[in-house]
């Protein structure tokens, strides 16, 4: 199966050479979807501007060299200097019907793979997720999906908190309220509670706070009790993380963790190479590094700190640490770091010491795929009547029991509209994020996320349902479905020529951390086919050979929408 857009752009390509030589045949193609007929391409524009000529007579000569017999009719061109494409019915058909054939529905292995580590989610020892750790677990695991899917080795770390100042308040907690009743509270997910009662203490006893002190010096010294109590928080944490990620449906495990403690060990090589190598110098008793271009208020150097004026280390070394891991002992070719929009400045200072120290280099990239906010109606981050963050479980508790409320009617099993409404309220919530460009914020709104109309999750996961409702109306499972495809009606061609863009979509997620953009393609998918229903009869086809193909771009349909709800860890029921 051939992607349409890397046939055509294939096709202008060796036009360019021809009609204008080899110096222009490396020009962009420019193909794009039209609005006129299925593709155009723009390059005559841009190649007008460098020939000094009209781009309408570029366009013409241009045409007057492409090639598409058997693929798409002559092309024509229109407006300012478009060269507009229609595809042929035929030549529709046989790429879906290869599509059909192909395990991965027409979506080419990369070539060559690389390692790539996705840096995500955020998650802290004793502190509960909450709606703002959100978007970066699910798009993160998107993007890792994606990549794995096309064939890259990724590596999952999730950068875990669990070292610093604060675990000597919260192991001074533990031994005043004993193991067994922390165990208890977290394993109940009542972290925040934990957390909070130990920084009121902190905040309100001095002696506390200074036993609080006292333990992050030990813990620092590797004091094995301090240590054990240490592994006793980040034990219970990990396994209130592993359920809640098991029920978001995302794939990070134990082993995913990065924690921070890792780099501890590593922290003052790294700061002893930097400094050998002149990147790293004293500034005011700290030992700072100025990667150039960065700047304050005042316009004086901005310093990225190393190691405090006290010798302790922040989170700056850690993130250079992990960046060096990455490079130099991982040997990734590519690293996502799936985060905020604060992080953006600290992020590019972290890449531009690693190129300063040689370790960002020979085609590897490291790159920011930033994250928008999770807002309310107001527009403003998404908090409780309190003032606090919304907690992630209480979300996803209502969004099943929403959910619940949609399908009520569908369902008398109690068992059975419980498990459809978890699918469905996960998958809503889910889907509502990835839908939206990832550095855009959102309004989160339940009614939309469970309308059973629109770019929804709810809606997707419908379509899935209603092609399984036709195969078991004809005693017929969809995976075997092999027919032939026939394109005859317009909705026939529209969908079958929809289908066809699964491939460019995932290269396109993949290439740009989007996942919206795979989120997109599988909504075109679903409206295609939702037109295709309701204007062409499948089991009352007209003819067998109608019937058969109807089947088969059915068979079609449901593949690529599981596959791609799949990929985004959106859940497909069986049944809704």
């Amino acid at each position: 199966m051939a992607d349409p857009r890397d046939v055509l752009a294939q096709r202008v390509t060796a036009a360019l050479g021809a009609a204008f030589g080899p110096a222009h045949a490396g020009a962009d193609p420019l193909i794009r979807p039209s609005a006129f007929a299925d593709f155009q391409s723009n390059a005559a524009l841009p190649l007008a501007r460098q020939l000094g000529r009209p781009p309408r007579e570029v366009a013409a000569e241009l045409a007057g060299h492409l090639d598409v017999t058997g693929v798409a009719d002559p092309p024509e061109v229109s407006g300012p200097g478009f060269i507009n494409f229609t595809l042929a019915a035929d030549w529709i058909a046989a790429q879906a019907q290869s599509q059909l054939a192909d395990q991965r529905l027409g979506s080419p292995a990369a070539d060559p793979s690389q390692r790539v580590v996705v840096d995500y989610s955020g998650p802290n020892v004793a502190k509960e997720l909450h709606v703002g750790h959100l978007r970066a677990t699910v798009v993160g695991d998107a993007v890792v999906r994606i990549l794995e899917y096309l064939g890259h080795a990724v590596v999952r770390e999730a950068h875990l908190g669990d070292w610093g100042t604060p675990f000597g308040m919260l192991i001074e907690h533990v031994l005043d309220i004993g193991e067994e009743a922390t165990y208890d509270q977290l394993a109940a997910g009542e972290i925040t509670a934990f957390y909070q009662a130990a920084r009121a203490k902190f905040t309100a006893d001095p002696a506390f706070a200074d036993r609080a002190r006292r333990r992050v010096a030990r813990l620092q010294a590797g004091d094995d009790e301090t240590m054990r109590l240490w592994q006793v928080l980040v034990a219970d944490s990990m396994a209130y993380l592993t359920a809640t990620y098991k029920r978001l449906r995302v794939t990070l495990t134990s082993d995913d963790m990065a924690p921070e403690s890792f780099y501890n060990p590593l922290l003052a090589d790294v700061c002893k190479e930097l400094e050998a190598d002149g990147i790293a110098v004293m500034s005011e008793g700290a030992l700072c590094a100025f990667p150039p271009g960065f700047t304050g208020r005042d316009g004086a150097p901005l310093p990225l700190i190393l190691r405090k004026s006290d010798g302790g280390y922040g989170y700056g070394t850690t993130d250079v640490a992990a960046i060096r891991h990455r490079l130099v002992d991982q040997h990734a070719n590519r690293i996502i770091y799936v985060v905020g929009s604060e992080q953006s400045q600290h992020l590019q200072m972290v890449f531009a010491v690693a190129r300063e120290a040689g370790w960002l280099t020979g085609g590897a990239r490291a790159e920011h795929a930033v994250i928008g906010m999770v807002t309310g109606a107001d527009g403003k981050r998404l908090k409780t009547r309190e003032g606090e963050q919304v907690k992630l479980a209480a979300l996803l508790d209502e969004a099943e029991e929403r959910a619940a409320a949609v399908i009520a009617d569908r369902y008398e099993d109690p068992a059975r509209r419980e498990q459809i409404a978890e699918a469905v309220g996960i998958g809503a919530v889910k889907y509502g994020d990835l839908s939206v460009a990832r550095d855009s914020s959102y309004a989160f709104d339940f009614d939309r996320m469970l309308a059973l109309t629109g770019n929804t999750g709810p809606y997707l996961q419908y379509a899935t349902t209603r092609i399984r409702s036709i195969f078991r109306r004809a005693g017929l499972d969809p995976d075997a479905a092999q027919g032939q495809v026939r394109i005859g009606e317009p909705a026939e061609r529209a969908l079958a020529l929809a289908l066809l863009g699964f491939g460019s979509a995932l290269g396109q997620s993949a290439e740009d951390a989007e996942p919206h953009r795979l989120a997109a393609f599988l909504f075109d998918v679903a409206s295609a086919f939702t037109t295709f229903y309701e204007e062409c009869p499948v089991l009352q086809a007209p003819d067998e050979a109608t019937r058969e193909s109807r089947l088969a771009l059915s068979a079609l349909t449901l593949r690529v929408l599981s596959a791609g709800l799949g990929l985004l860890g959106v859940p497909v029921p069986e049944r809704m």
